[in-house]
């Protein structure tokens, strides 16, 4: 047998030396990724969006639709837009929490459902100047509905999660509604 050169013991060595100091670096990265690890932060909150639909403060509009056809609740392609004030309870004079502006489009041929995209703008002192995007198709004149949150600003940076929203209160006559959003978000 042919004794090894001690060019390759050393060659040797040094690969064990660098294949330990590279396990080494890479089991501490770990470890310290793993003590710095938060799990998300959830957040829910109750909020009551007030719905005027007549009278000069109107709180949501249609601007859009089919030309020749009736712009309503139930026809394709009407477009709604929508600027509500957001309360902390069902009572209209209770304290302002921001605002929810956007847009709805009867999305179905059949008129059953809407795609809403707006934004829930806070003016409340928690989290003033943050907002959340909603986004999501919904049944039309359904008690409850359910949609995404699909990002944030301010506070809610980098939110997701969902809303639920059931319409509490109807006032026909008035054309005014109040509807509750459960709002349930994580942030990653």
């Amino acid at each position: 047998m042919a004794p090894i050169s001690a060019s390759k013991i050393l060659t040797t060595k040094m690969f064990s030396q660098l294949l330990l100091l590279s396990t080494c670096s890479i089991l501490m990265h770990y470890n310290s990724s793993e003590a710095t690890f938060q799990p998300p932060q959830t957040t829910e909150m109750v909020l009551y969006f007030q719905d005027y639909g007549a009278g000069p403060n109107a709180t949501f509009s249609t601007v859009a639709g089919i030309a020749g056809k009736l712009w309503t609740f139930t026809q394709f392609g009407t477009v709604y837009v929508t600027d509500d004030p957001i309360t902390e309870t069902p009572d209209p004079t209770s304290a302002m929490v921001g605002r929810a502006q956007g847009m709805y489009v009867i999305s179905a041929l059949d008129g059953s459902t809407s795609h809403a995209m707006f934004s829930i703008v806070f003016t409340n002192r928690a989290y003033n100047g943050s907002t959340l995007q909603i986004q999501g198709t919904g049944q039309q004149l359904e008690v409850g509905s359910e949609y995404s949150v699909v990002a944030g600003t301010g506070k809610f940076r980098f939110a997701r999660g969902y809303v639920k929203f059931e319409t509490i209160y109807v006032d026909a006559p008035r054309a005014y509604s109040v509807i509750r959003c459960n709002v349930t978000v994580r942030l990653d």
